[in-house]
């Protein structure tokens, strides 16, 4: 029998050299770039055409602490400094903003609020609709309302689900603090903002003092950046701290004897917006200043009486500010008055000092008042009481005289029409609605421990001694309840909803 052939080796195959794993990984790599980048150019593509990928904002928390920093990128202006204006030329083109940055989206503001007490919240309430409205534009706000009165949970849970943004942008969101200051300290109410900013001025893009009856919205922050960059741009950022964009306040002149009815409607065909703080013809003589500043003066005025009841400004004016001679933005004052009569005030009353006069007064910090030609109309806010106009040309007030009518104010013996019952509250209709869905109980938690990420309220600077009795009961109990609606998740319980709808304000004062 003839034997099996010997079985031979196969030679064994050599190892790929390093150039050979270089290229195939450097092939590899090229195909899956290529892959991801046509990936998301076809994705860029149907999120930009379909419009209901392109404008949703789908539910999402953003569970930063208030007052936390968030990051964004910068952008900045073209920066064309325009040429001096010559006699019979017409002014230059104004530098613009670059399209490319977004001016709200990812700007981190801080908002601070004056609100003393309950006697303006129907026109607070307005001024926080215009601060959800910036976080829907993209913006991560902060607001901070110093009060002296204790909000009771019903109101605090309505405006839990009124200040919830729903932006989905890792950029944007909205916190709510309201910082209980004791009663005593009165018109100082407005002083404790300035403190907050310079502690946090290395964490936001703008900041924002207001009082409660002012309506500023997205367009008012978003010009204030477009116009305070320009004008950075035209003078140089140095040269720029001299200055700070304002805004002017406006009402509706609505005929002082009528109340606007179905019978009476036709009385407001001639009724308008007017600046009641800003009087006199010729109106550049009495009521508006042209800019001195050769650079500024073909795009800009400003106001002969610069009161505003609030202002906006940059980390690097408070900086600057800080420093400025006769300024020290940083010090937190009482208001100029009469040497012989500390009580009589010399340049207005301390809100008028903290929120204007400090800022444009000649003797202070002199910095000037800026308002864009343009762009004016987009500086302006309506001051939502719409009452003052009615003041012009009385005893004491703008363009009065001793001969003219007698400013009249509240002496308690005034009878007021109520309503009709069937009127719905707002709180009313809240309370009912959670009443008859209790299983909604989890929309003011959030984050990876579920904790409670709804509207803080603060008391570490409220002290109960000394209260009468029967008010520091209630304080405490206030208090207690708004805790444990906290330690449960931010939902409300029969006893929460067990309030007057019309007498709650009357126990709120601390």
């Amino acid at each position: 029998m003839a034997g099996a052939p010997p079985h031979r080796a196969r030679p064994a195959r050599p190892a790929p050299s390093v150039s050979t794993i270089r290229l195939v990984l450097l092939l590899v790599t090229a195909f899956i770039f290529g892959l991801a980048v046509c990936s998301a150019f076809f994705l860029w593509q149907t999120h930009r055409s379909d419009p209901v990928l392109a404008t949703s904002h789908l539910p999402h928390y953003h569970g930063s602490a208030p007052l936390s920093p968030i990051s964004r990128p910068g952008g900045k202006l073209r920066a064309n400094a325009p040429a001096r204006e010559g006699a019979g030329k017409a002014a230059p083109a104004a530098p613009a903003a670059s399209p490319s940055s977004p001016t709200l989206d990812g700007l981190r503001v801080l908002v601070t609020i004056a609100s003393f007490d309950f006697l303006q919240l129907s026109h607070l309430e307005e001024v926080l609709d215009g601060f959800i409205d910036l976080c829907y534009a993209g913006s991560k706000v902060d607001i901070v309302v110093y009060t002296t009165v204790l909000y009771p949970v019903a109101l605090i849970d309505m405006f839990n689900d009124r200040m919830r943004c729903n932006n989905p942008s890792p950029t944007a969101g909205l916190t709510m603090t309201l910082l209980l200051k004791p009663s005593r300290v009165r018109l100082h109410l407005v002083d404790f903002h300035r403190e907050l900013f310079y502690d946090r001025i290395d964490q936001y893009d703008v900041f924002v003092y207001t009082e409660d009856d002012i309506k500023i919205s997205p367009t008012t922050i978003a010009a204030y950046l477009h116009e305070t960059k320009r004008v950075e741009s035209i003078v140089g950022p140095q040269h720029a701290t001299d200055f700070n964009v304002g805004i002017v306040r406006y009402e509706y002149d609505f005929p002082e004897n009528v109340v606007i009815t179905d019978k009476t409607r036709h009385a407001s065909v001639n009724v308008t917006r007017v600046y009641w703080e800003h009087l006199g013809h010729p109106i550049f003589e009495k009521s508006m200043d042209k800019v001195e500043d050769e650079a500024l003066a073909p795009y800009y005025v400003s106001c002969h009486h610069p009161h505003q009841g609030m202002y906006m400004v940059t980390p690097n004016l408070l900086r600057a500010w800080k420093d400025r001679k006769n300024c020290r933005f940083n010090e937190i004052r009482n208001r100029p008055s009469n040497p012989k009569n500390p009580g009589q005030p010399t340049e207005g009353t301390q809100r008028v000092w903290m929120s204007s006069q400090m800022m444009y007064g000649g003797r202070h910090c002199k910095v000037k008042q800026l308002l864009p030609v343009e762009n004016f109309g987009q500086l302006t806010v309506l001051h939502l009481p719409n009452k003052n106009y009615r003041r012009v040309g009385k005893q004491g007030r703008l363009g009065g005289s001793d001969n003219a009518p007698k400013n009249e104010f509240s002496d308690g013996t005034e009878v007021f029409t109520p309503t009709h019952p069937d009127l719905l509250k707002a709180l009313e209709l809240h309370i009912e609605m959670k009443r008859q869905f209790p299983h909604l109980q989890t929309s003011n938690v959030g984050g990876e421990g579920k904790r409670y990420t709804g509207i803080r309220m603060v008391d570490t600077d409220v002290n109960f001694r000394g209260m009468h009795k029967n008010h520091k009961a209630a304080a405490e109990q206030r208090l207690d309840a708004y805790k444990a609606y906290v330690e449960r998740g931010g939902y409300m319980v029969a006893s929460d909803m067990d309030i007057d709808i019309d007498e709650w304000r009357t126990t709120s004062s601390i």
